[in-house]
């Protein structure tokens, strides 16, 4: 099994980014094998659970292949790091001489472990951030919060989910630790503060928790702090210690998906704390944003990525980042898994997984809904006409389509009779003037809830 475990290896790096490689595959080494499976050898416990969280059904999956059978993966910590598990006791196993520790196995808790909270992604920083139209201002704001030099007022980035909060939030980590590696750096969820404040409270031990939070903590990354809801205890606990970190002059950044006057039962006191900062809104990239991410991202993988491929994804997964990434992974994966080359087909087949499914409205009710909102025909809006009476009626049915169907852009330009470029265009187009708030985004706005509401 230790000969099938370097097979896996070998094929990961040719499949995985270097440094990735280097930082996540590299350091484990073949423990023992038994009759269910193989058991993996970790350099340190949170290098086990972040290996398992993001490369565990691939390194099962590679296993699995090699071995021509289901068989089971176990991860261990070395010994001389110690196994937590629970007990107080520490597993351990008779290490081969060639199994030492080298400076390599070290290398993921260097630079980007928080004094407190949750460790940060060593690729959320500044240079791995794609800034669009959509997120320029969060960016240059997140920068400005994490120079040392300047004086800035708590930032408050506010989007909906995969869109680029929590990959800002820790870039600010990252910087400053950069820097200043001494900085107390904490990166938590509002689910993570409640539940060290609840086993706090338990333990007896909330003089510490205090102490931890407004004492101890030069930089608080605070996400997702809508789900502080209706947890009243909570809430007037984060708010004196915001009290705390304010009056010293530290460094905060809260992220949400709801403005703080939608977040239902949020007492005044908090509300008032939270709204002295700036708040920073990341908006849907429109397709050249998204085109930008997925070259960027593309560039980081070991297989070519035709520009075809990265259109038509960009074309499809529209709703957020995370999807956009998703689609890369499973070309990527495979594409190396199936030996088989990225091309459309390929990347047809991988993004019908993924996309959110849309509601059950046609090409038909769209083009009837935009017809009788301009007073046109359907025959004029699928005519040669360049008459703009006719363009931007054309141009918001296809941006409708794109938005409410499953359709994919050639099907949709198919349908108007335009070629799928043509359709790109009208889409792009549309995104940037609903972002002006003028008379398009009005009128997108009076159509998008009549299909919504089923009034067609």
């Amino acid at each position: 099994m230790e000969g099938v475990w370097e097979k896996v290896k070998a094929s990961m790096k040719a499949s995985t980014p270097a440094h990735v490689y280097k930082m996540w595959i590299e350091p484990v080494e073949f423990l023992k094998a038994s009759d269910e499976g193989i058991v993996l050898e970790c350099p340190n416990i949170l290098f086990k659970r972040r290996l398992w969280e993001n490369f565990g059904a691939t390194i099962k999956s590679e296993l699995n292949r090699l071995v021509g059978r289901q068989i089971k993966l176990l991860l261990e910590v070395s010994e001389e790091n110690g196994n937590g598990n629970g007990n107080g006791k520490v597993k351990k196993y008779k290490r081969k001489p060639s199994l030492s520790v080298d400076s390599q196995r070290d290398l993921p808790r260097i630079g980007c472990q928080p004094k407190y909270g949750r460790l940060l992604r060593k690729d959320f920083t500044f240079d791995r951030f794609v800034v669009g139209e959509n997120s320029t201002f969060a960016y240059n704001a997140a920068v400005a919060l994490a120079s040392q030099e300047n004086k800035f007022p708590p930032l408050f980035l506010l989007s909906q989910p995969g869109m680029g909060k929590s990959h800002l939030s820790q870039a600010v980590g990252h910087k400053i630790l950069s820097a200043f590696p001494n900085e107390r750096v904490m990166y938590i969820t509002a689910e993570d503060f409640t539940t060290d404040m609840v086993n706090s409270l338990r333990s007896n031990a909330i003089t510490e928790f205090k102490q931890k939070y407004r004492n101890n903590c030069d930089v608080l990354l605070l996400d997702d702090i809508h789900f502080l809801s209706g947890r009243t205890r909570t809430q007037d606990e984060l708010a004196l210690s915001l009290d705390y970190l304010y009056d010293s002059g530290k460094k905060i950044i809260f992220s949400s998906t709801m403005l703080l006057k939608d977040i239902p039962k949020l007492n005044e006191h908090l509300r008032s704390r939270l709204s002295h900062s700036v708040i920073s809104e990341i908006q849907v990239p429109d397709f050249s944003t998204r085109m930008k991410i997925l070259k960027h991202k593309s560039s980081h993988c070991s297989c070519a990525f035709p520009n075809e491929v990265l259109e038509y994804m960009a074309s499809e997964l529209t709703e957020n980042v995370r999807l956009l990434e998703s689609g890369l992974l499973g070309v990527a994966t495979k594409s190396r898994l199936m030996n088989m080359e990225v091309d459309l087909p390929l990347a047809k087949s991988v993004v019908k997984n993924i996309a959110i499914s849309r509601k059950a409205i046609t090409l038909g009710s769209i083009k009837k809904v935009v017809c009788k909102e301009f007073g046109i025909s359907e025959k004029e809006i699928e005519s040669n006409s360049r008459k703009k009476g006719i363009v931007r009626p054309r141009q918001i049915a296809m941006f409708l389509a794109r938005r409410h169907t499953k359709q994919s852009i050639q099907a949709i330009g198919r349908n108007f009779n335009r070629y799928h470029a043509t359709v790109i265009h009208s889409i792009n187009n549309i995104e940037k003037e609903i972002k002006v708030k003028g008379d398009v985004h009005k009128q997108v706005q009076r159509i998008d809830k009549q299909l919504t509401d089923g009034q067609f």
